[in-house]
């Protein structure tokens, strides 16, 4: 009796239980979560435990790490402690990241849900309009656009944003052609359903497993178009970030490597974590993998 009841409870499983249940049994996703984890909360907390400010002359220049205890990670070439600037700039840079990623998936679920659902002229227009930035060289595009607006946080998230949002689309698009001539989307016209109702409440609660693993992998890729962005010297020089700290020293890599390593290995373990993170979510949103 107790085996029929623990066959029913997994057949009444939700998809987002079942999913969470997979990720739970991916390693690689648990360690990239770990890694992520303490990133988010140094940068969050570091300063509290490791107070010091980013811009302030402290000590020599290059003072190699390891030689001083109070500068574990040396200094740059204007003798400006590391640490603190790897731990003030952990904040920007992820917060960059972050909301160019939500700008792109708003823009791309956006075009890509109303161009999927409607179809016909609305489809046309709307792809035509995605192919054209699809083919703009991003990173280009993204230099015009931050100088012609002033470099700040908001506008490189913008156009990181702007330049990044044509893959989205086309996977909300393809998602809503596919999900649109399901039963319960025809029973919902039936009973007089609007079509917003339909493609926000019934749609795209849908389509919402691969998004999120789009929504995870754009962080990354947007980290590391920031980190691009102000090493070309596009970044608000008024606020530290990993990418600033690499771009200001990058003319001193052959004679001191530190201050370019440790913010540019911040970066990596950064996209590292978030790419382990989206692989675990797309395994675990794979209906063939829940299967298997």
């Amino acid at each position: 009796m107790s085996g029929l009841e623990n066959d029913n409870t997994l057949v009444a499983e939700s998809p987002a239980r079942e999913a969470w249940r997979m990720f739970r049994r991916n390693i690689p996703a648990l360690v990239g979560l770990a890694i992520l984890t303490v990133i988010v909360v140094l940068t969050l907390y570091g300063t509290l435990i490791y107070s010091g400010d980013p811009y302030e002359i402290v000590w020599a220049p290059h003072e190699p790490p390891g030689v001083t205890p109070e500068f574990p990670l040396g200094t740059d070439y204007l003798g400006r402690n590391i640490v603190a600037g790897i731990l003030a700039g952990g904040g920007p840079t992820l917060a960059v990241g972050a909301a160019a990623a939500a700008i792109t998936m708003v823009i791309g679920i956006s075009l890509g849900a109303l161009a999927g659902y409607f179809g016909g002229w609305v489809d046309n227009l709307l792809m035509r309009i995605t192919e054209f930035f699809q083919v703009l060289p991003a990173l280009l595009f993204a230099m015009v656009l931050v100088t012609l607006f002033s470099p700040s946080l908001w506008t490189i998230a913008i156009a990181i944003g702007v330049v990044s949002w044509p893959q989205t689309a086309r996977l909300t698009r393809a998602e809503f052609l596919k999900i649109k001539e399901l039963e319960y989307v025809t029973a919902a016209r039936a009973i007089g359903a609007k079509n917003g109702r339909i493609m926000w409440r019934v749609i795209l609660p849908n389509a919402a497993p691969p998004l999120i693993v789009s929504a995870t992998l754009t962080i990354g890729v947007a980290i590391l178009f920031e980190a691009g962005l102000s090493f070309l010297g596009l970044g608000d020089p008024n606020v530290m970030s990993w990418g600033l700290m690499i771009g200001a020293n990058r003319e001193y890599i052959l004679d001191a490597w530190w201050p370019v390593t440790f913010p540019g290995l911040a970066i990596f373990l950064t996209v590292f974590s978030v790419s382990l993170i989206g692989d675990g979510l797309n395994d675990a949103f794979n209906p063939k993998l829940r299967e298997r």
